[in-house]
């Protein structure tokens, strides 16, 4: 028996054994990092996404997660569902591994940039997510805040080591690397004093999915069909929401970058009024101060990813590079715009 059919024995196994289902066809999935994740389809027809955890997984933030998720799709919003077990667990343990089985969502993930549409739909789904989300027990798992709080001597520490890095692995391209790498000290250096200074005193801080992000939105079309992996943390929604106002791909491939943004963010405010307005348009400043603070994509072997997902980083990178460049030269309109998108009379500032 080769491994392809002893990883297809194993699931079918685990899901008769705990599941009481019975496994028709089993696919790997060449994705995923702390999970080896399979599609699956029963005897009568359903359609599941299979993830068995690594050795290492954090198990009881795997649990959140679930919970969390399972919290979500009670509230009508567009999540799989996860199935219990015989014993009713969300994480079963089998076989040697821990398991979780998941309906398999419509849709699939998206390469391109946002469409204004699109942004619209995105804006309503996440609105509606962090209002139900305000009611949910705070995590134990603290979403990091280096945009925040980090000092700017370590972030240009980081820039010399992420260099030195670059250079040890046999970076591809170092010569633009070390430019780039200049340009980050100075916007670092003459931009996050003031970034910062125009943040609120207290931002609201809550439950949140904390990576609702391209990758883990599944969609047709211009419609949001599914949320996955939840990471379950406490967070602050201003930062959720302006990573998904400013997706990198969206900023740096798309004319209608700024249209995407304001129509997100006025859609976000008709589903999640009650956070107030100065939250929700601190998300610019987060949004810039988040990928200054990060280095992520910058060099990309020490990951041990598959090639796709390596040029995959290797783009993200490069998208947020841009991303930087255009929200810092079109920031005082773009400023301007967000405050007409998210603007209601009566608003708690």
């Amino acid at each position: 028996m080769d491994n392809t059919e002893w990883e297809e024995e194993l699931t079918a196994d685990v899901l008769a054994e705990r599941y009481g289902m019975t496994v028709e066809v089993v696919e790997r999935v060449p994705m995923g990092t702390d999970t080896v994740n399979r599609r699956v389809l029963t005897s009568d027809g359903r359609r599941l996404f299979v993830k068995e955890y690594a050795s290492t997984a954090d198990l009881d933030a795997a649990r959140s997660a679930w919970d969390m998720s399972e919290f979500c799709r009670a509230a009508d919003l567009p999540v799989p569902r996860v199935w219990p077990d015989r014993d009713g667990d969300l994480i079963v343990l089998s076989e040697g591994s821990a398991w979780a089985v998941v309906d398999e969502a419509p849709g699939r993930v998206a390469t391109t940039a946002m469409t204004v549409a699109r942004a619209e739909h995105i804006g309503v789904v996440l609105g509606r997510m962090h209002r139900v989300l305000a009611a949910y027990p705070l995590p134990k798992l603290v979403q990091q805040s280096r945009w925040r709080t980090g000092s700017v001597e370590s972030a240009l520490a980081k820039c010399s080591a992420v260099s030195t890095t670059a250079r040890r692995s046999g970076h591809g391209n170092l010569a633009q690397l070390r430019e780039q790498l200049d340009q980050r000290r100075q916007d670092l250096t003459k931009h996050v004093g003031r970034l910062r200074a125009g943040l609120p005193e207290e931002l609201v801080e809550q439950a949140l999915h904390a990576d609702f992000t391209r990758p883990n939105m599944l969609v047709l079309t211009d419609v949001v069909t599914g949320i996955i992996d939840f990471r379950s943390a406490r967070a602050f929604p201003s930062w959720e929401l302006g990573r998904a106002v400013f997706d990198p791909r969206t900023v740096a491939t798309s004319d209608q970058w700024a249209a995407c943004a304001t129509a997100m963010v006025s859609a976000y405010r008709s589903e999640n009024p009650t956070l107030p307005l100065h939250d929700v348009l601190a998300c610019l400043r987060i949004a810039l101060l988040y990928m200054l603070f990060s280095f992520y994509g910058a060099t990309t072997s020490e990951y041990g990813l598959p090639h796709e997902a390596e040029v995959d980083l290797q783009r993200h990178w490069q998208d947020r590079l841009i991303t930087i460049r255009r929200l810092l030269d079109n920031f005082d309109d773009l400023d301007d715009a967000l405050k007409t998108a998210a603007d209601r009379p009566g608003d708690r500032r």
